[in-house]
């Protein structure tokens, strides 16, 4: 009975230690984006509603097509990571829209306007 109960906890341990590391592996708030993590295609989107999607490369590129215009502020060529995320910059370097990792696939910018934007990975 003894040797029943103790493989339960046990049983129980791995489960729980199994979930609490998927929910870790992608709850990577204030930690910076990596290059490799930005590759890809990245939706935009704002109350709700999907704006456009923008392809992030790992040369720290960033391909922004016109449909992005009005929901990105500029002309973003590239991005940076920051301490708890990362930042969209122009063709000159200058800061246009920092975004804070909420995930590995969701990042957020939290505007003045009170109307945020937020950054999914994928389409």
């Amino acid at each position: 009975m003894r040797a029943a109960w103790i493989a339960v906890v046990l049983t129980g341990a791995a489960l729980f230690a199994g979930a609490t590391l998927a929910v870790a592996e992608d709850n990577e708030a204030g930690v910076p984006l990596t290059p490799a993590e930005a590759a890809g295609a990245w939706t935009v989107a704002s109350q709700g509603q999907d704006l456009c999607v923008l392809t992030m490369g790992a040369e720290h590129t960033v391909e922004t097509p016109r449909s992005c215009s009005d929901a990105l502020p500029g002309k973003p060529t590239g991005w940076r990571p920051t301490r708890d995320g990362m930042e969209m910059v122009d063709a000159g370097g200058k800061a246009l829209i920092a975004f804070h990792r909420w995930s590995n696939s969701l990042f957020v910018s939290h505007r003045a306007s009170g109307v945020d934007i937020q950054l999914r990975r994928g389409r």
